[in-house]
């Protein structure tokens, strides 16, 4: 079964309003739990860090280590020295086009 990406953009468009409108009427103007706001706040880099994990390590539908885990293995270790951002993309992105160029 094949679905039309239009109507699957619209359809993804409509679901994320309705989520996005459950929470204000939901509350109704409380304030969240500490606990609540807590989980909320760890989301965001869970999320982030499971989308990494699964963009370096997937491979063909499996976890493996490839040319990409090394590149950003790289630009963590530039990190871990103190450079900035950008030269820790430039470097990850290096490694991992000169691994490529290799095998």
């Amino acid at each position: 079964m094949s679905v039309d990406p239009w109507l699957l953009i619209v359809l993804c468009a409509v679901v994320t309003a309705a989520i996005k409108g459950v929470g204000p009427v939901a509350l109704g103007g409380r304030a969240l739990p500490d606990r609540a706001t807590g989980v909320i706040a760890l989301l965001a880099p869970t999320l982030l860090a499971a989308l990494v994990v699964t963009g370096v390590a997937g491979q063909d539908g499996h976890l493996g280590v490839g040319v990409e885990a090394v590149g950003v293995a790289a630009g963590g270790v530039v990190a871990l020295r103190g450079s900035s951002i950008l030269v820790c993309v430039v470097v990850a992105a290096a490694v991992t086009a000169a691994l490529r160029a290799v095998t």
